[in-house]
């Protein structure tokens, strides 16, 4: 028996279909529901009084929740919108003009394109980007990602786990290698958080983002943004805004006087509705530890691959499990088709150009249901109802 499944019908929308994209979006927990309730009736019954009541801290408060996730230290996480913002902001602390003796950036082909374009767009402040390219469309060779990194480096920004393979990268050994040639690292762990143990304290990273609206179950419009502690008072973002500032209802004019703390990572009004939505689901997680939903993930994910062996279905995942975060993608021809039939009948997956169906298990899938969505792929394919998507457009979101 798995013991997890008793968390099912905590999940309304399992009810309805076989949710396997939770790589894209976690599915939304009933207390959620709840919670964006509490939200609404504080509003209603105690308007702007609600700021003084509870939410003025609220980026604090749901940043040291989910810094429990990761062993950070309390006060040295905040909430951001989302991932990027949180990597523009630690960018904006860097200089990278002519005189600047580190104007390196040291990055992969594999991280989330956002992420890239917002590097990419460093070049403007003198910034050098120096991407290390995949050779095989699953993995980064370790050793070349470690040779690229030298004593002009700036920052090494990479993911955790990559999002269209789901290999994971040996982010201690990468921080290592940063330090001893005195660079920073920033590790976007937005598909780790929540399905593989972290440590950010035992990986040694200086700084780690992440969001709640995967592996979390907590909806958009919520990232974290963990800073080492004694590097806080040291770094001065450019992209700042009222709330981190040291006397904000002062008024005052610039220059800005930052927070002595984690507060000058603040930006401006945040979305207090998203962190209502994002506590409970790392609430849930919590409560059930990241071990075991890790030990049911590899599970899983090593019955995916056995399944589409079986039906001969190529796969773009890592078969070591030691490498292998929480997502099976299954590179059928075809697939972006196939993927809009599967939702048809309420199989939610997703598609990615060079990856494949992304089928992703979480803590609340059963068994029967990997079984299942791998032979509804055959069928497709065999009876060709995907036929009627092949000249229709990839989606915008999923």
């Amino acid at each position: 028996m798995d013991e997890l499944n008793r968390y099912r019908d905590q999940f309304p929308i399992l009810n309805t279909t076989t949710y396997l994209i939770s790589n894209s979006l976690g599915a939304m927990p009933q207390r959620a529901y709840d919670a964006l309730h509490a939200y609404a009736d504080m509003w209603a019954t105690r308007g702007v009084r609600a700021w003084q009541e509870h939410w003025w801290n609220l980026p604090r408060e749901v940043g040291d929740q989910a810094g429990g996730l990761m062993n950070a230290p309390r006060g040295s996480v905040i909430m951001q919108p989302n991932v990027t913002t949180a990597h523009a902001q630690l960018l904006s602390c860097f200089d990278f003009r002519e005189a600047s003796r580190r104007r390196k950036i040291v990055t992969d082909d594999m991280h989330f394109p956002s992420i890239l374009y917002l590097l990419d767009q460093q070049r403007a402040r003198g910034a050098e980007i120096v991407t290390v390219h995949t050779e095989d469309g699953m993995t980064i060779d370790q050793a070349k990602l470690l040779a690229a990194i030298d004593e002009q480096t700036a920052l090494v920004v990479v993911s955790h786990v990559l999002f269209k393979s789901a290999f994971i990268q040996d982010v201690a050994a990468i921080a290592s290698r940063a330090h001893a040639l005195g660079a920073r690292v920033l590790i976007d762990g937005y598909q780790a958080v929540g399905t593989i143990p972290v440590d950010v304290r035992a990986l040694d990273v200086d700084f780690y983002a992440g969001g709640c609206l995967k592996w979390l179950c907590g909806g958009p419009g919520n990232a974290f943004l963990y800073i080492r502690p004694a590097l806080i008072q040291e770094l001065e973002p450019r992209l700042a805004g009222w709330f981190a500032d040291a006397h904000p209802f002062d008024f005052n004019q610039p220059p800005l006087d930052y927070l002595p703390d984690i507060g000058r990572f603040a930006i401006g009004t945040p979305a207090i509705a998203a962190l209502y939505a994002a506590r409970p689901g790392m609430e849930i997680i919590a409560e059930i530890g990241v071990e075991k939903i890790r030990a049911k993930s590899l599970r899983q994910t090593t019955r995916l691959l056995e399944l589409a062996d079986e039906l001969g279905l190529p796969t773009t995942t890592p078969r070591d499990a030691r490498v292998r975060g929480g997502t099976v993608a299954v590179n059928v021809e075809h697939g972006y088709a196939i993927s809009k039939v599967l939702k048809d009948r309420e199989f939610l997956v997703d598609y990615r150009p060079g990856a494949g169906i992304r089928i992703s298990p979480h803590f609340y899938t059963s068994d029967d249901e990997l079984d299942t969505v791998i032979h509804e792929i055959q069928q497709i394919r065999e009876s060709r109802a995907h036929e009627k998507y092949l000249t229709v457009a990839k989606d915008t979101v999923t």
